[in-house]
């Protein structure tokens, strides 16, 4: 009776491998994009939070955010954008929208595409 090898040989272990390789690089590549989505996020947490209650109008929120946002050093979104971020009246308070894309490189000419959407409202 022969002896059975047992175990995953090298191209079992290349199939198995390359696609969490793939993966986990995707991953790298997309940490800087969603840290800077971080970023905005507690910036409008923040600002929401600072001007709660204060019966703030458009100019004030719009120049809260920028300071907030020069000082956390986001370069995906900037107030000036008004097609990214939205400030409306919405009831007896203002709604802060902030909806864009962001892309990150991933190899050669392929690219991952992420869209962001948030939304806070200012009472």
């Amino acid at each position: 009776m022969g002896r059975h090898e047992r175990g995953v040989t090298f191209l079992g272990w290349m199939i198995i491998l390359v696609p969490v390789a793939l993966v986990l690089y995707a991953g790298i590549r997309l940490t800087p994009v969603y840290l800077e989505y971080m970023k905005i996020n507690r910036t409008l947490e923040q600002v929401r939070d600072e001007l709660k209650g204060d019966q703030p109008d458009m100019a004030t929120i719009r120049t809260a955010i920028e300071k907030r946002l020069d000082i956390e050093d986001v370069t995906a979104l900037t107030v000036r954008d008004a097609d990214k971020l939205k400030i409306t009246k919405d009831g007896s308070g203002y709604k802060v929208e902030a909806v864009y894309q962001a892309t990150a490189p991933y190899m050669s000419n392929v690219s991952l595409l992420v869209s962001f959407d948030k939304v806070v409202q200012i009472e």
